[in-house]
């Protein structure tokens, strides 16, 4: 709502113009943002996030290896999805997993909300943020980052978060208990979308082909196969995070055409 008053203002105060307020909706980065909602919710609805957070298990020897292994697979998981997404699916799988093994389920709790934020600066698409400077930067007609650009710093970011509540951290974790999810056809046509999808991303200026509409593909692909619903895939995108970037784009247009950033 604050984002939206920013553009909206900005035009009845004119700042900028309409089509300048709300450029944002059409921006690339936007479209991007849009497309990974609906390949990270297949992701997560046919249960293959479950699946993959269940490897866990085999590594859970004891409380310091559990929070390396639990802290490492959701800050990875979430420099590609949704960071929310992507800490809500691991919450109930790491539960299921302290369950199995004997640990205290709320111990785990808070490293993975940290490394599902610290993960988001993996890549170009694990945070708004992220895209939002992007576009900015793009807007000055400074060129763009790469798509792994930010995790020069979000991945050593990651691993010395890790390793500080790996070992300095979880003496400071609270300990009290809570349930699990489930698995299927639709999960290995999920996960192979999203590992071609990210690796076309990688690959984008070797194939020509923009970071958006390769997420376009992989976000048709998987409702067109019937991985998840049409309906399943628009609930999947958060508008409170495209208003959002569209409010915070429009402030930063203003910010340049009207000489404040100057």
């Amino acid at each position: 709502i604050t984002a939206m008053i920013v553009a909206v203002g900005l035009h009845l105060s004119g700042v900028l113009t309409a089509a300048e307020a709300f450029k944002g909706f059409v921006d690339s980065n936007v479209i991007l943002f849009i497309a990974m909602f609906i390949i990270g919710a297949a992701f997560f609805e046919t249960g293959v996030a479950v699946d993959v957070g269940n490897v866990v298990n085999k590594f859970a020897k004891n409380e310091t290896i559990l929070i390396i292994a639990i802290m490492m697979l959701t800050g990875i998981m979430s420099g590609f999805l949704s960071n929310t997404g992507t800490a809500a699916v691991m919450i109930p799988v790491v539960i299921g997993i302290c369950k199995k093994g004997g640990f205290n389920q709320t111990k785990f709790l808070m490293p993975i909300v940290f490394a599902a934020a610290m993960g988001g600066n993996i890549s170009m698409i694990g945070s708004p943020g992220n895209m939002i400077a992007n576009s900015n930067l793009q807007e000055a007609g400074l060129g763009s980052f790469s798509f792994f650009a930010y995790g020069e710093v979000g991945l050593p970011m990651l691993i010395v978060g890790t390793l500080f509540y790996a070992f300095i951290g979880k003496r400071f974790l609270p300990e009290v208990p809570t349930r699990e999810p489930d698995p299927n056809y639709q999960k290995n046509a999920a996960g192979l979308v999203l590992v071609l999808t990210i690796a076309a991303m990688i690959f984008e200026k070797q194939i020509g082909v923009s970071l958006a509409v390769s997420a376009w593909v992989g976000a048709l692909v998987i409702v067109a196969t019937g991985v998840i619903t049409e309906n399943e895939a628009v609930k999947s995108i958060d508008m409170k995070t495209i208003l959002l970037f569209v409010g915070s784009l429009a402030l930063g247009t203003a910010m340049v055409k009207s000489g404040a950033g100057a």
